[in-house]
């Protein structure tokens, strides 16, 4: 029924699509992107756990971990659709789920971890990979196959990451937290007083921001579908707009946290969260309530199953990257991005994820990713590339001085603190300026009038 419901629409051969610039860069991401699956893949079965392609095939038939990520991703694979074709996939997504979970009740198979519904999203996108191949041409087929993509580039970077993670817990048995809770003190220990309030709003505030927090992934979809709106009616995707950023983020991330390994506050001075990290492992039992002392810091040895994931904020990044695109939306979607962004950064520090330099990190991480992204589609203006290195100069100055000068951070707090903000603020003075000279100028009123006088 899903393959009828697509008209077969002719165009230009593939041969010639595929012989583009463009189009051939996307061939190679997606061979890339396989190719690194592959690796985690072998990766995670060296420690006798299934890795991100054998997780995402049980979620064919299994109870998926995440369904609002499938449908998510199916949204983004069906800007692409016409409307017709989109009431069809989602159609066939719910008649999915039904006969799954049914099937699944009726010989008590599936367990009862993760969510009854979600399979359909993943077996749409997969056929509307299959339709692409088959029932479709040239530039239909390519655009189709680019919404697929999209989708399951948002799906399958859930799962790297979370493979991801687990390489970090079980490659790196020593945390350098000692050194960025220590450096922390130049910004007056965010972390500590944040858990403090999030503490004192009670369970309602907890929940509303666990929800902000568990669901980033879905409010930046929000915004690409209305930076995609339009892909339907165009036949083409535009320039630049969120998933790229979004992916770009979370594949170069990680790495930085093979290199700087921590666990956060709520693990290393806490009792930890999501059911991993004790007391047994903290340095000391001190969150959120007294700040660690000034001492001298050194990698200290933690548990085999908390991520060592906090520097940079990749929450922190995200969220930063949602702010900067709904800037261009209705003023609802601006409001929500600012809101979102706000919400994240409290329960970051609030909820122990994260020191106040790890967002501090998270915004230039992300800055300095976002120009880069649209460099490469505006050109290398000088400006732009003086700004990219300067995002790279700080960031690793920051890495730098967190590992070798935490103390001296911490005993002159009057410097080191507004010298942590004033670098970060050259950064955003230095993306809104150079970002600036991208945006379209608007047409003055007076030229719009006089041009429709002079049609006929």
């Amino acid at each position: 029924m899903l393959s009828r419901g697509f008209s077969r629409i002719s165009g230009s051969t593939a041969s010639s699509v595929w012989g583009r610039p463009r189009h051939r860069l996307w061939a190679v991401a997606a061979v890339t992107a396989l190719g690194f699956l592959v690796v985690l893949e072998l990766t995670t079965r060296r420690y006798g756990l299934p890795g991100p392609l054998t997780n995402q095939v049980a979620e064919l038939i299994w109870r998926p971990k995440s369904a609002a990520l499938l449908y998510a991703g199916m949204s983004l694979t069906m800007v692409v659709l016409t409307w017709r074709q989109r009431f069809i996939a989602v159609g066939a997504a719910i008649g999915i789920d039904v006969v799954l979970a049914l099937a699944r009740w009726a010989f008590g198979v599936g367990g009862t971890e993760g969510y009854p519904f979600g399979n359909g999203a993943l077996w749409v996108m997969l056929g509307c990979a299959v339709i692409a191949f088959t029932r479709r041409t040239g530039r239909e087929r390519v655009l189709l196959l680019k919404g697929v993509g999209l989708g399951l580039l948002l799906v399958a970077g859930r799962k790297t990451g979370d493979t991801w993670l687990l390489i970090t817990s079980k490659t790196r048995p020593e945390v350098l937290d000692p050194y960025v809770a220590t450096a922390d003190h130049a910004l007056g220990n965010p972390s500590w007083v944040a858990g403090r309030i999030v503490g004192a709003t009670g369970p309602v505030g907890a929940h509303v921001l666990h929800a902000v927090y568990g669901q980033l992934a879905v409010a930046a979809v929000v915004v690409a579908l209305y930076q995609l709106r339009n892909v339907a009616a165009e036949r083409r995707f535009p320039r630049h707009h969120l998933v790229r950023t979004f992916l770009v983020i979370g594949l170069l991330g990680p790495a930085i946290y093979m290199i700087f390994p921590v666990v956060g506050p709520v693990f290393a001075y806490g009792t930890g969260a999501f059911g991993t990290g004790s007391a047994h492992w903290a340095v000391a039992e001190l969150w959120p309530h007294t700040p660690p002392p000034v001492g001298s810091p050194h990698p200290v040895t933690y548990d085999m199953i908390t991520p060592r994931n906090c520097m940079p904020s990749l929450h922190t990044a995200w969220a930063t990257a949602i702010f900067i695109h709904s800037r261009r939306a209705p003023r609802l979607m601006r409001h929500a991005g600012t809101f979102w962004l706000v919400a994240t950064l409290v329960a970051t520090l609030g909820f122990g994820y994260h020191y106040g330099i790890d967002l501090i990190a998270g915004v230039v991480f992300t800055l300095t990713i976002e120009t880069a992204l649209r460099a490469y589609d505006h050109g290398w203006e000088r400006p732009a590339v003086r700004l990219i290195a300067y995002g790279v100069g700080v960031f690793t100055a920051l890495l730098l001085s967190v590992r070798y000068v935490p103390v001296e951070m911490a005993k002159h707090p009057l410097v080191a603190g507004p010298l942590l903000l004033l670098a970060l603020a050259t950064m955003i003075h230095g993306y809104v300026r150079t970002t600036s000279r991208w945006e379209p100028k608007p047409v003055p009123l007076s030229t719009t009038v006089r041009a429709a006088a002079a049609t006929p």
